[in-house]
């Protein structure tokens, strides 16, 4: 429910004269609702909007308590194509099921956990940034990320939301999944390197020619 506040402690909040509310109220930049005996209030809502404080509504925050997404991922479309995927997806609503979260999203993503760019990881941040919800499982940390876990889990946390790895055993996927983010953190070195090196020599070239 919006608190209504008087005239008076509105200015007082806003640190203006009751003289700027009424010049308010006559431009329509903040309007003040009518009470049954007719007496001017004015909502908490619209008094911290205009101090530019976002505060998400009591009943928004109830809605999303007890919201939890599911977070998987693999590092190819062959381990996904495997079945992989769906399979570690699976493995959390089970999970889920038997700690009676409410699951409302079950995010998957198909690449390496090296990258920051990945659509679902995106979208994950999203939601805890929205406060859409309360919780994130995931099958193991490498899932969510390769490095830098616990700076993630600080961004989540300071939202609110809570990271929960339940450290299933990695298996032979898992394995694969590691050496194809080696492969891929290999790659990104070497493309670095060789365009450095083309770089220095087209300016070598250049200067040559002059």
């Amino acid at each position: 429910m919006d608190k209504l506040y008087s005239i008076s402690k509105a200015a007082e909040i806003l640190g203006v004269s009751d003289e700027t509310l009424r010049n308010w109220h006559k431009e329509g930049t903040l309007v003040p609702v009518k009470t049954q005996g007719g007496h001017r209030r004015y909502r908490e809502s619209d008094i911290n909007n205009r101090l530019g404080i976002n505060i998400v509504p009591e009943e928004v925050e109830k809605e999303s308590a007890n919201k939890v997404a599911i977070y998987g991922r693999v590092s190819s479309h062959d381990q996904k194509q495997k079945g992989d995927l769906d399979r570690q997806c699976q493995r959390l609503s089970e999970y889920c099921a038997k700690k009676k979260y409410k699951v409302e999203y079950i995010i998957k993503d198909v690449g390496s956990g090296l990258s920051d760019t990945r659509v679902g990881l995106n979208r994950l941040f999203d939601l805890v940034i929205d406060k859409t919800i309360r919780k994130v499982v995931i099958e193991n940390k490498d899932r969510l990320t390769r490095f830098q876990y616990n700076v993630l889990v600080k961004f989540f946390d300071s939202y609110n939301v809570a990271v929960e790895c339940i450290e299933i055993n990695p298996d032979a996927t898992d394995e694969q999944d590691l050496v194809n983010d080696l492969m891929m953190l290999m790659a990104s070195f070497s493309g670095k390197l060789y365009g450095r090196r083309s770089a220095k020599r087209r300016k070598e070239n250049k200067e040559k020619t002059k």
